[in-house]
């Protein structure tokens, strides 16, 4: 029965083909906590030592596998800081000669040297991946614990274009960033990346103790992000703020005067882009999600529905990555969202959207309550509270 049901993944033509239910569309695999920077956002708490439980390389190359047969496109090997594993050559290598579109984030250290960016284009890796949380070295530098990590990662920009490996940007935004968004966002249009990801923080690890936007000032960024996206040709992907699709599905059918126009939920075709410049890495066909569309391993083998949702729903070592990712309640649970509570059970904008299940686990120990920063009130909200009133 398994076996029919990952030959019947195998036959997906298209990305849009990918049933969320029996295959992630993309897997994130923690190689290593280790890391020399101290990151004010850090989820994993990273370390400057390495776990001695993290996977071997000949368990990664397993996992990878698995990920393959899946039918899983896109698998990225995150940290800590991955290139402290010796053996991340090989892993990449051996993901992109199975045909995954392989992925990777290297910390701003001076081991992102020009010779390891070659190394990493020679595996096949498909996109790489550095971190900016500031338009300067003040504001980056403070944020990521170490002085020095503006002008590396600048740098690391520089040797990702001339090997002609595709480079992705990776910012997180909370209160600590957010009134110095244009700065950012023109900066990252100057590097001349393929890809954008906008991540808004959870509060978990380090991220505990930073101060949290609200939801008007998520609002505002969203429409920040939407008409920048607007003016670039390079992908601009949204992180934990799956709320941002309602907000750009309102602005797209926007109806005129006198207009009338039926009601539909749809991602407008900016958010199912397949592929960005070049032939980079684009979005998914459909609303990712923690444990729905996505899931994540990490750096001792442990299954979560995301990096951002520590919930351990098994672990690769003793179980089937595909079974959990199909079978375990968790996961069934987090891909139905009839059973979301609060506005979000309500809203109808729920199956495309679905609040970030992250961010409402941290702050409520609920994974389905609704999500804490979303200004967006359901019509049947606004309508109970009338009558109430």
């Amino acid at each position: 029965m398994e076996n029919n049901r990952i030959e019947e993944v195998r036959r997906k033509d298209t990305l849009a083909d990918i049933d969320f239910s029996l295959s992630p569309f993309i897997v994130i695999w923690e190689i290593t906590q280790a890391c020399d920077l101290a990151c004010r956002h850090c989820r994993a708490e990273a370390i400057n030592w390495r776990d001695p439980r993290e996977l071997s390389t000949q368990e990664g190359f397993k996992l990878i596998e698995e990920v393959h047969s899946m039918g899983t496109p896109i698998m990225v090997l995150s940290g800590g800081d991955p290139t402290k594993r010796e053996d991340i050559f090989d892993l990449i290598r051996y993901g992109a000669d199975l045909g995954l579109r392989m992925a990777t984030i290297p910390a701003a250290t001076p081991k992102l040297t020009l010779q390891m960016v070659k190394k990493l284009k020679e595996t096949q890796l498909a996109q790489m991946a550095l971190s900016l949380d500031g338009p300067n070295a003040k504001i980056h530098d403070t944020f990521r614990g170490v002085p020095g990590a503006f002008e590396l990662t600048l740098r690391g920009a520089e040797y990702a274009h001339l090997v002609g490996l595709p480079l992705q940007i990776n910012t997180t935004f909370s209160e600590y960033n957010f009134d110095v968004f244009d700065d950012i966002a023109q900066l990252v249009k100057d590097l001349n990346v393929v890809f954008w990801e906008v991540f808004f923080l959870v509060p978990i690890g380090r991220g505990k103790l930073l101060e949290q936007m609200t939801a008007v000032q998520y609002e505002r960024l969203f429409q920040k992000l939407y008409s920048f996206s607007k003016e670039v040709d390079f992908i601009v992907k949204i992180t934990e703020a799956p709320h941002y699709r309602r907000y750009v599905i309102e602005q797209e059918t926007k109806k005129q005067p006198g207009e009338k126009r039926p009601f539909e939920v749809r991602l407008p075709s900016r958010l199912t882009r397949d592929f960005g410049p070049g032939g980079s890495i684009g979005h998914a066909p459909k609303g990712v999600n923690a444990g729905n569309g996505y899931v994540f391993i990490s750096h001792t083998g442990e299954i979560y529905p995301s990096g951002f949702l520590p919930l351990s729903t098994g672990n690769v070592r003793n179980g089937s990555l595909a079974r959990i990712y199909r079978e375990h309640p968790t996961f069934q649970l987090l891909r139905n969202p009839d059973l979301l509570k609060g506005k979000c059970g309500i809203c109808q904008y729920r199956t495309i959207c679905g609040g970030s299940r992250s961010r409402a686990y941290a702050m409520t120990g609920d994974i389905m309550a609704d999500e804490p920063f979303c200004l967006y009130q359901p019509p049947e909200r606004k309508n109970r509270d009338r009558i109430q009133r």
